[in-house]
């Protein structure tokens, strides 16, 4: 998905008042929502996520600044990111949002290049049990917030609950590749049938013309789906070492902040 210029305009100028208020160095700027996700509404909001890191100096202060950069949403934008300690710290903790920035189609601002060595390190180290269970949590949550009896559910919380649930698929089918992010390429990497990817479609359909929160009529077929894959977590491999994943995830801080030690 393209983003309108004169959105992607205000995106870059918001990006470059928050680097010279925090006085950071971008390593990646990307869209993390419905938009990146394949399945935006008219009025979704744009969802900027950034990875950053600071100076040695800041680093090693008795008082170091907060890892997490945060600005409200104002006017649809909402931007925040993290600092690349938080990051790696995440992916050592098999955070599956991590696998998601660093695959994003959307960027913003052109990447550094340490980004792919960022990657290659999760490729190597990734768990696919931990990112199952990742998934199978935001599915859960957003079950529970259906109603039984109800004949409709937003169509915004059934792609929450039916991306996640893709992904359990994804890592069962494939489990030495990270899922990937855009709905879409989970459809064609997931071997579904063709009632259900029909179904699919014609959901992204609705959303695609709809506000954010519009209902959507209850599908049995994608429930059962979903149910499914949240019950077959336990078929995920688990794959950890994570002694070896701290030890390059440290070299990789102390050469990234550290170019000359």
């Amino acid at each position: 998905m393209t983003i309108e210029p004169n959105a992607r305009a205000e995106i870059e100028r918001r990006l470059e008042t928050i680097r010279r208020e925090e006085g950071i160095t971008y390593l990646l700027a990307i869209e993390s929502g419905s938009r990146a996700w394949g399945f935006p509404s008219p009025n979704s909001d744009y969802d900027v996520r950034f990875i950053y890191h600071r100076t040695a100096h800041e680093y090693l202060s008795l008082q170091p600044p907060r890892d997490v950069v945060e600005r409200p949403i104002v006017d649809d934008f909402d931007a925040n990111g993290w600092d690349i300690a938080k990051t790696l710290g995440l992916m050592l903790r098999h955070n599956a949002v991590v696998s998601e920035w660093l695959d994003s189609p959307i960027h913003y601002l052109p990447e550094e290049p340490c980004v792919g060595e960022l990657r290659t390190l999760l490729d190597r180290f990734f768990n696919p049990r931990g990112f199952a269970l990742h998934y199978a949590k935001l599915a859960a949550n957003q079950i529970e917030r259906w109603a039984p009896d109800e004949a409709t559910v937003p169509a915004k919380s059934y792609f929450y609950a039916l991306r996640p649930a893709l992904c359990i698929r994804a890592l069962r089918l494939d489990p030495e590749r990270r899922p990937q992010m855009r709905l879409q390429d989970l459809i064609a990497a997931t071997a579904l049938d063709s009632d259900v990817v029909c179904t699919i479609d014609e959901l992204i359909e609705i959303k695609a013309h709809a506000r954010e929160k519009a209902p959507a009529p209850r599908s049995q077929l994608l429930e059962a789906l979903i149910t499914d894959e949240l019950q077959r977590v336990d078929e995920v491999p688990e794959r950890r070492d994570d002694a070896a994943f701290a030890e390059e995830a440290d070299a990789f801080f102390r050469g990234l902040v550290l170019p000359d030690a």
